[in-house]
């Protein structure tokens, strides 16, 4: 195989038995060096894990290198465990970081990690699971890392050397394979320089059709349309649902797929599926997150066979998932990031604008900014696209259970841990300050409320060091013999409402059972106690509260209730459901591998699990039938 420059120069430093960080534009063929590692760790009879940083992600990685390697290939996902023992596991960053901490001995026969899309440890709610999965890799395994272009990625890999003791080479890669080309709709005119718009003292409407109809006459097509949000996706697809962009033979072609696929995935009967079809005859579709997975698959699929000329989409879209177009249109340069809404962060528009330009197929790719005038202004338009990629900064923020972990195995020398971080590598005095502040306040709290005594990890404390992300609520449950009292209904309740986030506004159902009330009472009250010394000992995030706006839809669910009437129990999208629904299957079973759980508890716990994971949350079914 003839490959580039950079891949060639990952490559020889892999050979020669180094870890790598590579840096390089989306598209540019950052996968191909993950496939050297693995095909020449099967060739070896060394072992690889693969970790990417969402389940969807994972389980496209599983089927392509499934249709490359075959069984050699298995998948853990936390609701999925596909070929466990295989010498490739692909895997999520959370379920890697919690083998590293819990049983780091599963990790020997392992030599090489590789983390996709690396600079996710900038990503504010979940990037502490990268971070700690670099300062506890096991001293045996090298690194393969794979970035969007960052700036400073020399820094991050001399973090990485500083706390290991042994040289990362860096790659860099910053031309892209296939070059882009911008272009901006403005007051409804379109210019490939976003000078053109200083001019305009008025602004009229920015009209689709007018964007769409220039692209085609430009063969821009098929084109990713990126949106902010659910709704506005569905709205865009259907005000462009009069045109067809399909010959008479792709259109045949294209519902005849469309019907296989939706027979196989059981979704003929599915009221999205079935609105779809009229966009979908047309060469229109729509996907995010609110869908079923199986339906987004099936979306995916038509999209790769390049029948799909138009699809509106959220950004989900652009990480990872190998769906490249020849164009690219961005709604807006604005998107809501966690608590407010700005500007979009630079390498963030290059993720999906990276989507544009298919390798081997385009000789550019084409960009297409939506602007208006009266939300953003020109100079800002120009910091997004020609500005220098952000860098790479740590979002460190250890859970309890992670300092639980660290407790039992290195006492109050835990607190020599913080400066292996990249936090501490990349921060001020004051900074690590706080920082050290904020575990020692963590550890406190953690010995006030019994989880250590006498420098030993308690029963309770025992239970918290496995379910990460709601251990103190659990823990609380347990302790009090709450858990081992509930039945299958009360245990589903427990999990779907820790794990389960509300949307702006969204109300909780107003006829909850009595059990659920009970349950809802009980949690209440555990969390004020814990809120409340977090608050004394200044911990910040707070514990999460559990929400009960899908206990009743659980509850459907568990007596057996379809999934179209489960979905009446509530106003969360169907895709949301099932991805909560397996969300409680993957926090059931770290409730049930505690070691400290009982066989009471365990045996509940696997027949809960059993009445959840069916029908469409089951996920490996999913896989087994794509």
């Amino acid at each position: 195989m003839l490959y580039d420059r950079f891949q060639q120069e990952a490559i020889d430093f892999i050979n020669q038995g180094h870890s790598v960080i590579v840096s390089a534009p989306t598209g540019a063929g950052k996968t191909a060096i993950a496939e050297h590692v693995i095909t020449a760790s099967i060739e070896q009879n060394i072992g690889v894990i693969y970790t990417a940083p969402i389940k969807a992600l994972s389980n496209q990685k599983f089927r392509d290198f499934q249709a490359q390697f075959g069984d050699k290939i298995g998948l853990l996902t936390g609701d999925v465990s596909l070929n466990a023992s295989a010498p490739v596991l692909i895997m999520t960053t959370e379920i890697f970081r919690n083998k590293i901490l819990d049983e780091p001995k599963s990790l020997q026969q392992y030599s090489w990690i590789i983390f996709d899309e690396i600079h996710y440890i900038d990503n504010p709610e979940r990037g502490t699971v990268w971070e700690e999965s670099l300062i506890f890799l096991p001293k045996h395994m090298n690194i393969l890392g794979l970035s969007a272009t960052i700036p400073n990625i020399k820094q991050f890999a001399s973090w990485i050397e500083s706390i290991h003791n042994k040289p990362v080479k860096t790659v860099i890669e910053e031309k892209r394979p296939v070059p882009l080309h911008f272009f901006f709709q403005a007051s409804n005119e379109i210019a490939d320089k976003i000078e053109h718009f200083k001019r305009l003292r008025f602004s009229k409407p920015n009209k689709l059709f007018g964007l769409i109809n220039y692209l085609r006459s430009q063969e821009g097509l098929p084109c990713i349309y990126f949106v902010f949000g659910r709704r506005r996706a569905e709205e865009l697809a259907s005000e462009l649902a009069c045109s067809n962009f399909l010959t008479g033979e792709e259109k045949t072609r294209i519902l005849k797929m469309y019907s296989a696929l939706c027979e196989r995935f059981d979704l003929k009967n599915d009221r999205t599926a079935q609105n779809l079809y009229q966009l979908i005859q047309n060469g229109i579709a729509y996907h995010h997150a609110g869908m079923l997975p199986t339906l987004k698959e099936v979306i995916e699929r038509l999209f790769t066979s390049r029948l799909l000329k138009v699809i509106f989409t959220t950004e989900t879209f652009a990480l990872g998932i190998n769906m490249p177009s020849r164009s690219v249109i961005f709604d807006e340069l604005r998107k809501f990031y966690g608590r407010y809404v700005r500007t979009l962060k630079t390498r963030d528009f290059y993720q999906m604008a990276g989507r544009a330009g298919r390798r081997g197929i385009d000789t550019e790719g084409f960009v297409y900014c939506r602007i208006n005038l009266q939300r953003i202004r020109i100079d800002e338009v120009k910091r997004v696209i020609y500005g220098k990629p952000e860098e790479v900064r740590s979002q460190l923020n250890n859970s309890y259970a992670t300092i639980l972990n660290l407790y039992a195995k290195y006492k109050d020398d835990l607190f020599k841990i913080y400066p292996l971080s990249l936090h501490f590598f990349q921060s001020r005095k004051n900074e690590q300050k706080e920082a050290l502040r904020l575990i020692e306040a963590k550890l406190r709290l953690l010995k006030d409320l019994g989880y250590i005594k006498d420098g030993c990890l308690t029963e309770k404390g025992e239970f918290a060091k496995s379910v990460y992300g709601y251990e103190l609520i659990l823990s609380e449950l347990y302790e009090q013999h709450i858990l081992e009292q509930l039945d299958e209904f009360g245990l589903g309740v427990v999990a779907v409402s820790a794990v389960f986030e509300p949307r702006k506004n969204q109300r909780i159902p107003s006829n909850l059972s009595k059990n659920t009330r009970q349950i809802k009472k009980m949690c209440e009250e555990i969390y004020d106690g814990i809120k409340h010394k977090e608050e004394k000992l200044r911990i910040y995030p707070f514990s999460k509260l559990p929400y009960f706006h899908m206990s009743t839809a659980m509850e459907a669910w568990l007596r057996g209730t379809n999934f179209d009437k489960t979905l009446r129990f509530g106003d969360t999208d169907e895709g949301e459901v099932v991805r909560y629904f397996r969300m409680s299957v993957q926090i059931l079973r770290e409730i049930s591998d505690a070691q400290i759980s009982s066989y009471l508890l365990k045996d509940k716990i696997k027949e809960t699990i059993r009445v959840i994971n069916r029908d469409v949350v089951d996920a490996e079914k999913q896989l087994r039938e794509g």
